[in-house]
């Protein structure tokens, strides 16, 4: 486990957060289908956030 603990350390911050995310969906044990609409407005809502930081 070692060896998996340490790739994460060092994999990049997307991939980090992509697997807290994931543990922490799974530990809610919900529904697979609310889970991607809700990601799918997450992502909506970051995606806006990324145009207006880069249009200022």
């Amino acid at each position: 486990m070692s060896d998996v603990s340490d790739q994460l350390a060092h994999a990049p911050k997307h991939v980090q957060l992509a697997i807290d995310l994931i543990m922490l969906l799974e530990q809610h044990e919900l529904d697979p289908a609310d889970v991607i609409a809700a990601l799918e407005i997450v992502k909506t809502d970051f995606i806006q956030k990324q145009l207006t930081s880069t249009q200022k």
